[in-house]
């Protein structure tokens, strides 16, 4: 199949306007992919730090943030129809762009194998299987949850018309429980926090709980039909959609002391519908990472085969959840999540300001291999969110912009005054 054929979602190309999509198929993939089951443990620090009203204002306040960059990413995902792996061949060069390509795919399979691990462990515990039939699940999820990535964004499309009006059902029905069972908004409002957190460190909480997935929301907002169809789908997928499930990690700790909804529906007696959250969650985001893995090796290899590369990293993720490796592999995981960040500050710069808001085509364009003032930006940004005391993922984003910005300009004024020295 080559990459101009349906159903190979264009890996080494722009996305032609007629494969684009509505706001309505965009939003409901990316809010398949932020309803991560993960990203409650956020919402459980906020919930016991602060005031219910305070606690509201943070995650509002931290999604916006990363809304924000989300559809300032996805804009020029519409604009130019790559995602950031390929527009990361104009940032850091033709070489150079395999540094993220292997940063951005070592996270998704890393994840991959751990969300493959989780629902196998929690229906383990469920059903009070023995460990061999908990590895044998762990084998049949690996493989199930990359069938609809293997298809394409038509499968993640229709997996997320399933999916996330479900599991949307069962949410408010987890909420309303929680709310009759704490004494109504009064109750809410009387909740005295238990434990303390600075504003600066739960921003850097909220906005930090899915950033990297922000950076890659790319994949699927350069289907976009026009920039307002991006723009839109990426603020409903991750103000909305991740501050959604940060609240209900802050509702859970707050009236159940545990911040998964699975759990929640567990000690809710809502038992079925536990079990149909976890599978459905995890689907919908495990699908997406692998996808994000597949766009990176294809990239990473040069190669056309994307279908191949999903299967390829699904068994690589499996293998790593059979072997145990994904508990391992999460604080890893974690540490690349903050140093992803600053890659989308480099595109951003790159985009805005040495391209004035136009790529030219992938296949015309002559890149050299390398192009330092996108790699160094980027070491820059990655040293300064790792020190900063402030939202690490933030200040690593605008201090690789800076940095690629002032570079650029330092470049051109030498280049010009190179071309008129006698």
């Amino acid at each position: 199949m080559t990459q101009q054929e349906p159903g190979n979602d264009y890996p080494l190309s722009e996305v032609p306007l007629h494969a684009r999509k509505g706001l309505a198929s965009t939003a409901m993939v990316l809010l398949g992919f932020t309803f991560f089951t993960a990203t409650m443990f956020a919402g459980g620090k906020l919930g016991v730090a602060f005031s219910f009203m305070d606690m509201l204002g943070v995650v509002a306040l931290g999604n916006l943030l990363l809304g924000i960059y989300a559809a300032g990413l996805g804009y020029i995902a519409f604009k130019s129809g790559l995602n950031s792996v390929l527009m990361g061949r104009f940032c850091f060069g033709e070489v150079g762009s395999k540094l993220s390509d292997l940063i951005l795919g070592f996270t998704q399979i890393g994840w991959y194998a751990w969300g493959t691990a989780t629902a196998a462990v929690v229906l383990g515990k469920y059903f009070q299987l023995s460990q061999g039939s908990v590895l044998g699940l762990m084998v049949v999820f690996g493989l199930l949850f990359c069938a609809t990535a293997y298809v394409g964004y038509r499968g993640l499309e229709i997996l997320s018309y399933i999916a996330v009006p479900a599991m949307g059902i069962l949410l408010t029905l987890s909420m309303w429980v929680a709310t009759v069972k704490v004494g109504g908004l009064e109750g809410l409002l009387a909740v005295v926090p238990s434990a303390e957190l600075d504003l600066s460190t739960a921003i850097t909480l909220v906005f930090g709980t899915f950033v990297s997935g922000a950076t890659q929301a790319t994949n699927w907002t350069r289907f976009s039909r026009s920039a307002k169809v991006a723009v839109l789908a990426s603020l409903i997928g991750f103000f909305v959609g991740n501050g959604l499930m940060v609240l209900i990690g802050a509702y859970g700790a707050i009236v159940y002391q545990q911040p998964d909804v699975v759990e929640v529906l567990l000690l809710q007696g809502f038992a079925t519908a536990a079990m149909a959250m976890l599978l459905l969650n995890i689907w919908s985001t495990q699908d997406n990472t692998i996808y994000n893995f597949a766009v990176a090796g294809c990239n990473l290899l040069r190669t056309q085969r994307r279908k191949s590369v999903t299967l390829a990293g699904a068994v690589i993720g499996t293998l790593l959840a059979l072997f145990g490796m994904y508990d391992l592999l999460v604080p890893y995981l974690i540490l690349l999540g903050t140093v992803i960040p600053p890659i989308g500050g480099v595109i951003m710069a790159d985009f805005f300001y040495r391209y004035r808001g136009h790529y030219p085509r992938l296949a015309e364009a002559r890149l050299p291999a390398f192009n330092w003032p996108g790699l160094i930006a980027y070491g820059v940004g990655t040293v300064v969110a790792f020190n900063s005391p402030w939202v690490a993922p933030l200040v690593g984003i605008f201090a690789a912009s800076l940095t690629y910005v002032l570079l650029s300009a330092i470049l051109r004024a030498m280049t010009a005054w190179t071309s008129v020295s006698p």
